[in-house]
């Protein structure tokens, strides 16, 4: 259950810090953070928690992400699903807060977007379908391959949260004008569900493309990463315990 309120707490910060850098300081007159400021700020909530709580469940905060991790053999499936749950259930509570907050500005209007992500007329860049689906398919596989690079045991030790959180800062810089950035289903769908409309609409695409993108990391690690006994035979996956 700490592991599972680890989660909660921490996918609710990624909500609040991330989206929230986006909704009430991207445009803010004259001291606007742009899209510099909201990537980096996604990066850091990932890499404040992966100290906070990376001891307690190993900070995943994205469906995707323990999805791609169980597929690599780092995750047991059996938490799979009580992970996700407490993953979505952490955006929706930190996308409410921030609505409440958000609202406190008169002329405030959530159907704008709510740092939704979405494809076509929901894209920032007015972006396709297509092209929606391959940016966040690429964007989570590589997420995947960092993530389980810099935890390897063959990594150096102490670097991952730094890894992971600047890696999210990129993928952000890359694709924020494409889909406005997902590779996270629990991310996409708190802000989603309060914006509505279209964006709920389009809410299945940042489910399936970035699990699609995690499970293509877990195969593309272990195939790139994979360690040999002294028989040639592939050693066992290493624990995320």
């Amino acid at each position: 259950m700490k592991a599972y309120g680890a989660e909660f707490f921490g996918t609710f910060w990624l909500v609040l810090g991330g989206c929230g850098s986006a909704v009430l300081a991207a445009a803010f007159p004259g001291l606007g953070i742009g899209l510099l400021g909201v990537s980096l700020a996604f990066g850091l909530t990932v890499l404040t928690m992966a100290f906070a709580i990376g001891h307690l469940s190993g900070c995943h905060l994205n469906p995707a992400v323990s999805i791609g991790l169980w597929a690599s053999g780092r995750f047991q499936g059996e938490q799979v699903v009580p992970y996700i749950v407490a993953q979505v259930l952490g955006a929706l509570v930190g996308a409410g807060v921030l609505y409440l907050i958000a609202s406190g500005k008169a002329g405030f209007d959530v159907t704008a977007g709510f740092a939704s992500n979405g494809y076509g007329a929901q894209s920032p860049g007015g972006y396709s379908l297509l092209a929606a689906a391959l940016s966040e398919i690429v964007m989570t596989m590589i997420f995947l391959m960092v993530i389980l690079g810099s935890t390897d045991r063959r990594a150096p030790p102490g670097f991952a949260p730094l890894a992971i959180g600047l890696c999210l800062t990129l993928i952000h810089l890359i694709s924020i004008p494409v889909t406005n950035t997902s590779v996270n289903p629990a991310r996409s769908t708190g802000v989603a569900l309060f914006a509505g409309g279209p964006y709920l609409m389009q809410l299945w695409l940042f489910w399936v493309a970035p699990i699609i993108g995690a499970l293509l990391g877990a195969l593309a690690y272990r195939l790139l990463a994979a360690e040999t006994t002294s028989s040639g035979r592939p050693a066992a996956p290493v624990s995320m315990a």
